[in-house]
């Protein structure tokens, strides 16, 4: 599965990267996030509740930061397993620019994979599943980072 996006955050580059490399927000910000220990440096664990289709199930992972241009870019790489609901593993490329308009531009790329009882749903529950969860993850954080400083005139 693959999925590419760009959003436009009325935010500086700096407050955004601090934000994609804060805990605390990522917690607030990943739907479903139960608990997440860690530091970009070391790496980040999590504990993630979710229902995809009829498959409920806690995803237990680890995420990873290579790669690393601070302020600019980096690859996120991961992989979490839920038990008999199956596994997820992946990488997704995230770049800040700065927009045009003002903010910040952020562009990501993921590519992931899907295996056990997760993989039998098929590619189109899942794939829309990812969207959903990438959509609600990077909205979340928009508005974290524009309540924070106000949108953009």
């Amino acid at each position: 599965m693959e999925m590419h996006a760009s959003r436009h955050i009325a935010a500086d580059r700096a407050a955004v990267w601090a934000a994609l490399n804060d805990a605390e927000t990522l917690q607030a910000c990943i739907p479903g996030c139960e608990e997440l220990t860690g530091s970009p440096e070391a790496g980040f664990s999590a504990v993630v509740k979710q229902k995809v289709g009829p498959v409920k199930a806690t995803f237990k992972g680890d995420v990873t930061l290579y790669d690393v241009v601070p302020e600019t870019s980096y690859t996120i790489s991961g992989e979490g397993k839920g038990g008999v609901a199956g596994f997820a593993k992946g990488a997704a490329k995230v770049h800040l620019a700065d927009h045009p308009d003002g903010g910040t531009e952020l562009t990501y790329d993921v590519d992931a994979k899907v295996g056990g009882k997760l993989a039998q749903l098929g590619s189109r529950l899942v794939d829309s599943f990812a969207t959903k969860m990438a959509d609600q993850f990077f909205e979340r954080l928009q508005t974290r980072l524009e309540g924070a400083s106000g949108p953009a005139a």
